[in-house]
């Protein structure tokens, strides 16, 4: 008795190897595409740096918007126009000595 041994079929072959190559394909594309989970990753990290952005910049024009209110015409703080008149104009008073 003889046993013959038989090859897969080459269409077999090719099919599997077909499956495989698109199956990697689209793993790769899930994790590292344009719209994978790396992408999505960064995308997060960089949203929660905008946030801190964001919250640093709305300090920052909330004491600009008291200085503003603090120099306008309906309420004069006598102590700022008297730093910003020294610091922006150079002013001192007569009885001020001035060391350099």
């Amino acid at each position: 008795m003889a046993v013959s041994r038989r090859r897969p079929a080459f269409g077999v072959v090719i099919y599997f190897a077909v499956t495989l190559s698109l199956g990697l394909y689209f793993t790769f594309a899930a994790v590292q595409g344009d719209y994978g989970l790396f992408r999505r990753i960064e995308i997060e990290a960089e949203a929660s740096e905008l946030k801190l952005e964001r919250e640093r910049l709305k300090v920052e024009v909330a004491a600009l918007r008291n200085k503003t209110h603090r120099m306008s015409d309906d309420y004069l703080d006598l102590d700022l126009l008297d730093q910003q008149a020294r610091d922006v104009l150079g002013l001192i008073r007569a009885d001020e000595i001035v060391i350099r």
